[in-house]
């Protein structure tokens, strides 16, 4: 599927003002929530899409500041507005409960609606939880180059510096070395990423590494205290949330459960669909019988 038949088959939702995408499979199913990484959007879920749609009524927005979304300068964004977001979205969407997938970026938001749950004052009800390769703990994650310098004080400088050949060579240095990016998918992938200037902002969306830092007590402890059912999907070639990763995850969670993708890397529902579609359908089938 292409990005802009993605778009065509998506609407828009408002959020302080701003324009927000969204996919929405429509159905009567449960409900199953695709959080996306950064810096790319929901198109990334395109390829498990078909397969999630026949189990439930699956939703995907693209987070402020991402993908066919607005990116307004200047914005306060952060891991807790994008948190506001999906609530507004929920609630607008008249949905009570959900089941969460989430990658990347996606992961941190997650755990702060996990920690809202945890504290009994989440707008909805999260059932489960499936992750794939994020910064889940920050003393074991392994920021890129360009991730560590958009932080620094010189990150406004380098945005507009962004281009599609950079984009290529990190991207090719965190996928499998068996499951590259297709030329298409990087065109894809900046596309969505410059779509409304985007690319321009990249050093205010990365702040999101320095929250991280800042609350890694409250995100470890959503994990750890959460009361759902959780999943680690890993892709273990990532070197930057791959197989060091799910051990850290295996010596913080209780009664840890990991699934390892050997030779995949950042993106796995990217890299490899099937095989991820088929781990979340099995933990979902072990927890929810259906």
């Amino acid at each position: 599927m292409t990005i802009e038949q993605w778009r065509q088959a998506g609407d828009f939702f408002t959020y302080r003002g701003h324009q927000i995408f969204f996919r929405d499979s429509g159905g009567e199913q449960e409900v199953l929530l695709l959080l996306h990484g950064f810096p790319t959007a929901s198109w990334d879920w395109w390829k498990v899409w078909d397969g999630l749609t026949q189990r439930f009524r699956v939703l995907a927005p693209d987070f402020i500041g991402f993908g066919y979304s607005d990116k307004p300068r200047p914005y306060p964004y952060s891991i807790f507005d994008q948190a506001d977001l999906i609530e507004t979205f929920l609630r607008e969407k008249g949905i009570t409960k959900c089941h969460l997938w989430s990658h990347d970026y996606g992961d941190t938001v997650a755990q702060e609606l996990l920690a809202r749950q945890n504290e009994g004052r989440s707008s909805a009800q999260f059932q489960s939880l499936a992750l794939l390769n994020g910064g889940l703990f920050p003393g074991v994650y392994h920021p890129r180059l360009i991730q560590k310098l958009l932080m620094s004080p010189i990150g406004f400088l380098l945005s507009p510096l962004l281009s599609k050949a950079r984009l290529r060579n990190n991207f090719l240095a965190i996928f499998g070395p068996q499951t590259p990016p297709s030329a298409a998918e990087i065109d894809a992938f900046w596309a969505l990423i410059t779509a409304k200037k985007g690319h321009l902002i990249a050093h205010r969306l990365i702040r999101y590494m320095g929250e991280r830092q800042r609350h890694h007590a409250r995100w470890t402890a959503a994990l750890r205290e959460a009361q759902i059912p959780r999943r680690l999907i890993d892709g273990g070639f990532d070197p930057i949330s791959g197989a060091h990763m799910a051990q850290r995850y295996r010596e913080l969670i209780p009664d840890p459960d990991v699934v390892i993708l050997d030779h995949i890397g950042h993106y796995p529902q990217v890299e490899a669909p099937e095989q991820v579609l088929d781990h979340y359908l099995q933990f979902y089938q072990q927890h929810f019988g259906t």
